[in-house]
């Protein structure tokens, strides 16, 4: 139950979304500040006062997000002291060693051990050398690997993570609520309500891949370790971060957000960009009764959002000289490359999602696979199981037409 001064800070800072909600409407697409009688003044003028109202927004914003979050936290600390208090409700204690790397954990392996001891032999070099049968000046290379261009992980954090010790994860969600109380007269008869729950399962997925090493690699280069530490694990992170958003579902697929049935969707049609946004803020709260606490955008649709110019060229969230807000309507923005283009992603993350981890990332090696004993080469495997779930799918809003 949110305390007394979050519900307050809460109705003002929808008093202020709708107030500058008034101004778009009256802008129209053409963003034409003649047109918005809500606020005095010419062209600059208005647009100051839109950057000041979007500020105060973005302040009040931030304080009901610092508040929900001590709150929330508040609440955590009294559900863990319910927990101690109930011996066997308590959880159990992981073991406390440290944990081990990726590379630690593959050349540590048995299949990287077992293999037939090599004789060394160390030979002098008997041959005078002179300056024609010298060598070229020797170039250190440096231990710096640089690494293509690939999309970050941007989603995963965004998504509440648990461990689970299922093949899926199962829950009761609540079908049916008929709410028939009303006003009874002494000695009337009570109004019969109607609850119905449904089970709900979402299963768990895996993710892999595999990498081909020779043995003359591992051995020559110690750096390898580093390497395999640092860009396999990013492979299998980077994939789940896209079914997040666009897993079909169909196995061994994920099924991400934008394929949940039951999400919403507002189309941006002929509206500003700002007021499609809000309106599917708008039906997270009203229909989905939630709160949005992020707003993803691709990196080529925000900027056509951060770029956007009055009718006469005044641009809305600041100069080009000012780095601009990184919020929209007081919700944070999360550049989200994942996501189709001309699609926007508004939701409640926190409450309404839940990534839970079968299994982190696990490596085997092995040279038994295919050829590869008699090659000298070792196949290194990654893998994590997980499972994705959308509690709530109307406290999504899918954005089109961006």
């Amino acid at each position: 139950m949110p305390s007394k001064k979050l519900t307050e800070l809460q109705e003002r800072l929808d008093a202020k979304r709708k107030a500058l909600a008034q101004v778009f409407d009256e802008a129209g697409p053409d963003l034409d500040m003649d047109k918005v009688k809500c606020l005095d003044g010419d062209s600059h003028a208005k647009v100051e006062k839109i950057r000041e109202m979007n500020a105060e927004l973005d302040d009040l914003a931030k304080q009901v997000e610092e508040l929900w979050q001590v709150e929330k936290a508040a609440a955590d600390v009294e559900k863990i002291g319910r927990l101690l208090d109930d011996p066997a409700g308590r959880l159990p204690t992981p073991a406390g060693e440290k944990p081990k790397s990726f590379g630690d954990l593959f050349v540590e392996s048995a299949a990287y051990k077992a293999r037939g001891e090599a004789a060394v032999l160390d030979l002098d070099v008997k041959v005078l050398m002179t300056t024609t049968a010298g060598w070229a000046p020797e170039v250190i290379r440096s231990d710096r690997v640089v690494e293509s261009a690939q999309r970050p992980i941007q989603v995963i954090d965004l998504i509440p993570t648990t461990p689970t010790g299922q093949s899926a994860v199962a829950y009761m969600e609540e079908t049916t609520f008929t709410n028939a109380a009303a006003e009874t007269a002494e000695g009337g008869v009570y109004p019969e309500a109607a609850l119905a729950l449904t089970e709900k399962s979402s299963p768990v997925r895996k993710i892999s891949v595999f990498l081909p090493v020779t043995d003359e690699q591992l051995e020559d280069e110690p750096r390898v370790r580093a390497y395999l530490d640092n860009r396999l694990p990013f492979m299998l992170r980077q994939r789940l971060d896209s079914q997040i958003l666009n897993g079909d579902g169909l196995a061994p697929n994920l099924t991400g957000i934008l394929n949940t049935a039951g999400i919403q969707t507002q189309a941006k049609g002929v509206d500003p960009t700002p007021d499609a946004v809000h309106k599917a803020l708008t039906l997270v709260r009203t229909t989905g009764r939630a709160t949005p606490n992020a707003a993803l955008f691709s990196s080529q649709d925000w900027e056509q959002i951060r770029l956007l110019r009055t009718a006469d060229g005044i641009y809305i969230w600041g100069s080009p000289s000012e780095a601009g807000p990184m919020r929209i309507w007081g919700v944070p923005v999360i550049l989200a490359d994942a996501l189709p283009a001309g699609t926007g992603l508004v939701g409640d993350f926190a409450n309404f999602t839940e990534l839970a981890i079968r299994r982190g990332v696990e490596v085997k090696v092995s040279d038994s696979h295919g050829t590869y004993f008699t090659e000298g080469k070792q196949a290194v495997r990654a893998d994590i199981r997980a499972a994705f779930v959308v509690y709530r799918p109307a406290a999504f809003c899918q954005i089109t037409g961006i």
